[in-house]
This record gives C-alpha cells, sequence and structure tokens, in this order.
C-alpha cells in the first residue's frame, strides 16, 4: 500500500479585510494541499501598506474561522517579519500567488536556488474583480470606507 504525502502549500499575506479575493486566493491553496499561512507581523504589516492595519491577533483569528468554516481544519499560520517568510527555511511544493506578488514568489525561488534548495512550483491565480472591474484589495476597501465616513460628516 503506497501512502501519498500530501503537498505542502505556503502563501503570504497581511489579510487585513479578509475579501473575496483572498477567499479565492485560500481555496486554491487548500485545494492543492497543506496549507501554511504566512501572515505578517504588525510592524511589518504598516511598514508594507503604510497605514494602520488591524492587529495580528484579528487578522490569525479571522484565516482560522475562515479556514474551519471553509475546510474544516485548524491553518498552520506563522508570524513573518519579513518578505520571505518560512518560504526560503522550509521546503514546498506550491506558492501560491496573485498577479502582484508574482515576483515575489519568482524572488523567492531564484534565493533558493543560490542556498541549494529545491525551487517551489508557483501557482499565479488572477485577480478577483470589483463591480468596477478592478482587482479587489484591502486597501481599495479602505479606501471606499473612509470615503464613506467623509461624506457622512
Amino acid at each position: 500500500m503506497v501512502i501519498m504525502k500530501k503537498k505542502k502549500v505556503v502563501v503570504g499575506g497581511t489579510f487585513d479585510i479578509l475579501h473575496e479575493g483572498h477567499k479565492a486566493f485560500l481555496r486554491k491553496a487548500f485545494s492543492l494541499g497543506e496549507v501554511t499561512i504566512g501572515l505578517t507581523s504588525d510592524i511589518w504589516a504598516e511598514n508594507i501598506k503604510k497605514r494602520k492595519v488591524k492587529n495580528f491577533k484579528h487578522r490569525k483569528k479571522e484565516l482560522e474561522d475562515f479556514a474551519r468554516k471553509e475546510f474544516k481544519v485548524k491553518p498552520k499560520i506563522v508570524k513573518i517579519e519579513d518578505k520571505f517568510g518560512p518560504a526560503l527555511k522550509e521546503d514546498f511544493d506550491y506558492i501560491v500567488v496573485s498577479p502582484e506578488t508574482y515576483p515575489m514568489a519568482v524572488l523567492i525561488n531564484l534565493k533558493r536556488k543560490n542556498i541549494k534548495k529545491k525551487l517551489i512550483k508557483i501557482v499565479k491565480i488572477e485577480f478577483v474583480l470589483d463591480e468596477d472591474g478592478k482587482p479587489i484589495s484591502a486597501t481599495r476597501i479602505f479606501k471606499k470606507i473612509n470615503k464613506r465616513r467623509r461624506c457622512r460628516i
């Protein structure tokens, strides 16, 4: 009897506002195997986003709740303090990215090659588009919320 080992999948992000784009991204990742989610630390997230973001604990809980409901699993979530997260230290079969983060996956594989680690297969999903035809993003959602708040004042 041959036991198939589950494929190891890595994704990374801030996941500040868990939106449909993130959910499509996570569905793809979980369809490929056992997922490790690299979640940006509070300091790293604010450096990337240049704005206030929900704290790590809150973002982690939202991801856990989504994974439990959608995939019936408790996800492995690791705090990341840099753009590489666990992708240079651990071996993974897949890295799931968006068009925006694809260049980072290429850089990760270049670094992995330099340190004699096996390359990770890059799986790029397309953006999920908003009703205006533009990619859904937490930053755009955040701007819309702030615009509505200013209009009410």
